[in-house]
């Protein structure tokens, strides 16, 4: 992000500019994602990130991500966090780890800490310290946004 607004403040000064406004600022921050204002969690799955938005700025990340293999793949669009579990266990997959998990489709698809190597079931795999800053930023309601 810090690469991102140095560039763009080299550009604006080789313009003839003199200083980066805030507005300016605010704009080229917002830019870095592929997600709307309103969102308060970006997924780009072309890119494999994610980010943690407030009022249309990144506050957090971007951060590495795994999302769903072929035939088990993460849903595009605009939803809303359901509910949260930081201990949660799958009732599906023989009862795995989930730990701090963020569900926000009634499908059952979340963030959740797990393997940034392997593509996962569909959810959104976070390291350990990324999940726990997803967990603890993110509020039941909050709109998550994932794009392709």
């Amino acid at each position: 992000m810090r690469f991102f607004q140095h560039a763009l403040i080299s550009l604006i000064t080789a313009a003839g500019c003199a200083a980066l406004t805030p507005a300016v600022a605010a704009a080229a921050q917002s830019a870095a994602t592929p997600c709307g204002s309103a969102a308060a969690a970006c997924i780009s799955l072309r890119s494999q990130e994610a980010w943690l938005m407030h009022g249309g700025r990144v506050a957090y990340g971007p951060t590495p991500i795994t999302s769903g293999k072929r035939g088990q793949d993460t849903p595009v669009g605009v939803f809303r966090v359901l509910w949260k579990d930081k201990n949660h266990r799958s009732s599906i997959f023989h009862n795995a780890p989930m730990p701090y998990s963020v569900f926000f489709t009634s499908t059952g698809v979340a963030f959740h800490e797990g393997s940034l190597r392997a593509p996962s079931a569909g959810c959104v795999h976070l390291s350990h310290n990324a999940a726990a800053t997803f967990f603890d930023h993110l509020s039941v309601g909050q709109l998550v946004q994932v794009v392709d």
